[in-house]
């Protein structure tokens, strides 16, 4: 599905490539979460200026239900997308979730290199409201960690094999790049969980929420993407991607009452 949506685009173009393969709520961060579908079909039509965008598969894993999935990988400009899939009521693939860090060069690799695939996961919450239940403190319990080590925080949940992005270096899945990588992003930020969607199975959930920090004086925000894999040893993050936005910060949301 990556890969044809990848050949839709560089064919069609942006607009229609992409609206050939979201779902109808597929969102992206505009800066906040909001559905896609309006804003690309304001687009003009046409082809954008330039070489066609083009990206390919690197890394990619699927619940056992075989209903939710991600992938990430390099393009022919230099992002680290990371997109992740639902499978629709008429048994296609459509994408919920699309978007990636900037990088300072292109991310090395090419579409003839081998997907890095994640193993099956080896435990299932039985439900999707059962996985995102016991997701919940997690979350919680890694954005009242973040305030004080955002890499601590993390790096106690993350699976060997993971993939964590959202500097401007490149990164690749596992324990070698996730250390380097965390010490390139904020120390210390504000987290506030914002959603979360878990397969059928309950054994693969992404969630996504806000984050906020600052770069010496000045303010930064943008969002969390992260893919969880339920195992034996307990939910481990696979992959966790942070997207900084490109505008200042607005005021913080006030605090919402415990349900």
């Amino acid at each position: 599905a990556e890969r044809a949506f990848a050949a839709d685009t560089r064919e069609h173009g942006f607009r229609d490539g992409f609206l050939a393969w979201v779902a109808p709520d597929g969102f992206t961060f505009h800066p906040r979460p909001g559905p896609e579908r309006p804003r690309l079909e304001a687009l003009p039509d046409g082809a954008a200026p330039g070489p066609p965008l083009f990206w390919w598969p690197q890394f990619a894993g699927a619940s056992r239900s075989g209903d939710l999935g991600f992938t990430s990988g390099g393009a022919n400009i230099p992002v680290r997308y990371f997109t992740v899939w639902q499978r629709q009521p008429d048994g296609g693939w459509k994408w919920i979730y699309d978007g990636g860090p900037p990088l300072q060069g292109l991310l090395p690799g090419s579409d003839s290199d081998p997907v890095v695939r994640l193993p099956a996961a080896t435990a299932a919450a039985g439900s999707a409201e059962a996985a995102l239940a016991q997701l919940a403190p997690l979350e919680a319990w890694i954005a009242n960690g973040c305030a004080e080590d955002a890499a601590a925080a993390r790096m106690a949940h993350l699976a060997d094999e993971a993939l964590v992005a959202g500097s401007a270096m490149p990164s690749f899945p596992g324990r070698d790049h996730q250390a380097a990588e965390l010490a390139r992003q904020p120390a210390r930020q504000s987290v506030r969980p914002l959603g979360g969607i878990a397969s059928r199975a309950g054994d693969l959930a992404f969630t996504w929420g806000e984050v906020r920090w600052t770069d010496g004086a000045a303010p930064r925000w943008g969002h969390y993407a992260r893919i969880w894999q339920d195992r034996r040893e307990g939910w481990r993050i696979v992959a966790d991607i942070l997207l900084e936005a490109p505008v200042p910060p607005p005021p913080p949301a006030p605090a919402q009452a415990a349900t």
